[in-house]
């Protein structure tokens, strides 16, 4: 199993990037989010790696962080999900907002992402949700998360697109003292400030 990748960047493409280790080039795939701060052609870089085999083939991803091929090992433990919509959902968002909508259930956001149905945001959640709550998230952002789930909900029921709501709800006091109804107020002068 090869690991990680430290070697001279050889050549950036719009999905992978070549990594020329002691003279051979490795083909890596990584989440475009990765690719845009790998740095310049010639530099030194250093990836953490997943091979994954299959009857046709080896593919070689990379990610710069091992947080991030975390959450790419757990997301492809999935039945139904491949390495390359793995990928895909780490372009499409962070780490922290990718997780935060596994473990508060938001199937919402999930399926912003391409390639994304509501029942692979489902199934994401059902068979993530345990596994992410407890050693991805802490506990106060999980609270906190959960109790605005219900401001999410109000706001994308009245028309407001899953990104705009989650823009608004960031805007909201931390505050636990608030009713429901109150922050939903809030959330809504936030649209009315624009």
């Amino acid at each position: 199993m090869i690991a990680s990748l430290h070697g001279k960047l050889e050549a950036l493409g719009s999905d992978r990037a070549i990594i020329n280790v002691g003279g051979i080039g490795f083909q890596v795939y990584m989440p475009t989010t990765a690719l845009s701060t790998l740095g310049t052609i010639g530099e030194e870089v250093m990836l953490h790696t997943h091979l994954h085999l299959r009857e046709d083939g080896a593919t070689l991803y990379g990610f710069t962080s091992a947080e991030e091929l975390g959450l790419f090992q757990t997301l492809i433990s999935v039945s139904g999900l491949g390495p390359k919509l793995a990928l895909a959902m780490l372009s499409a968002m962070d780490i922290d907002k990718l997780t935060m909508a596994m473990a508060t259930g938001s199937a919402d956001l999930l399926t912003e992402i391409p390639g994304i149905g509501k029942k692979m945001a489902n199934r994401l959640i059902l068979e993530l949700k345990e596994k992410l709550g407890a050693g991805w998230i802490t506990t106060p952002a999980t609270e906190l998360a959960q109790e605005n789930t219900e401001v999410l909900g109000a706001l994308t029921s009245l028309g407001y697109s899953v990104s705009e709501a989650n823009h608004a709800v960031a805007t909201l006091p931390p505050s636990t003292d608030l009713s429901l109804e109150e922050k939903i107020k809030l959330a809504l002068q936030y649209f009315g400030g624009k």
